[in-house]
């Protein structure tokens, strides 16, 4: 299957590293352009660098914004139709792992992570719908978790926060098919990324890379964790017109782990 992305641009948050960086370069090497948002200006530079050594041909912007707040979602939207010319694929990814003891998650928690996981992913499809409607051809992913499935005690807020955005993908998927703007989830397991290198790293037993790996993977049917180019290459697909015919669905991409299908 030949899956390109030829004369599409995509915007990209959380593309600085882990999933995001992966989906970005899947995404290059299939002829598109991306815009990448994150906060960190050294990291979405190295990004781009990255990117660009990869694939010379692609038009990367690098683009510092926080969009936790509707300013940084609109800078983040407005800089990225400067550069590219417009936003044809929007991929909703920012967002960490915000968990803890019910009665010791305290409002502040629970407002930052409304606002960086279900509240950016609403404004910025709010800026990127009209477009996409106007030129009748549309694509928005939205990066969850099992848990927005299949919660776990102790995972609030993450995994309401996931949920609500499952729900927010199926009701735009609706509402918008007939302007053939397609809204899918992609929902994580333990796949390799940033968030679990700190993991690991956070670990005071002083295993390996290779053996934290090992280990933790123990717990998904398919024996390991998975790789972010794994991930990618089905937000490729997503993103494509050879996914043309698949849209309101929340795929798991978790190797088994989940108990939900």
């Amino acid at each position: 299957m030949n899956i390109t992305l030829k004369g599409r641009s995509a915007l990209i948050t959380g593309g600085s590293k882990g999933l995001g960086l992966a989906m970005a370069l899947a995404f290059a090497r299939a002829g598109g352009h991306v815009a990448l948002v994150a906060r960190d200006q050294g990291g979405l530079d190295k990004a781009k660098a990255e990117i660009e050594a990869a694939v010379p041909s692609a038009r990367v912007a690098a683009i510092a914004a926080d969009i936790r707040t509707p300013q940084g979602c609109r800078d983040a939207h407005g800089k990225a139709e400067a550069a590219l010319g417009r936003v044809d694929i929007l991929v909703n990814n920012a967002g960490t792992s915000q968990r803890g003891p019910f009665l010791d998650v305290g409002d502040e928690l629970w407002q930052d992570d409304l606002d960086l996981k279900l509240m950016a992913a609403i404004r910025l499809c709010r800026l990127a719908l009209p477009g996409m409607r106007e030129q009748r051809w549309g694509r928005i992913i939205n990066v969850l978790n099992i848990g927005a499935k299949a919660p776990l005690a102790t995972s609030t807020p993450t995994s309401v926060s996931r949920a609500a955005g499952m729900a927010l993908t199926k009701a735009l998927a609706n509402e918008f098919a007939p302007d053939n703007v397609l809204v899918n989830a992609l929902l994580v397991g333990i796949i390799e990324s940033d968030q679990w290198v700190r993991r690991h790293a956070a670990d005071k037993r002083n295993l390996s890379w290779e053996d934290w790996k090992a280990e933790q993977g123990r717990s998904v049917p398919l024996g390991r964790i998975g790789k972010a180019e794994e991930f990618a290459s089905m937000a490729l697909l997503l993103a494509s017109d050879a996914g043309g015919y698949v849209t309101g669905t929340a795929i798991n991409v978790d190797g088994g782990r989940s108990p939900v299908v």
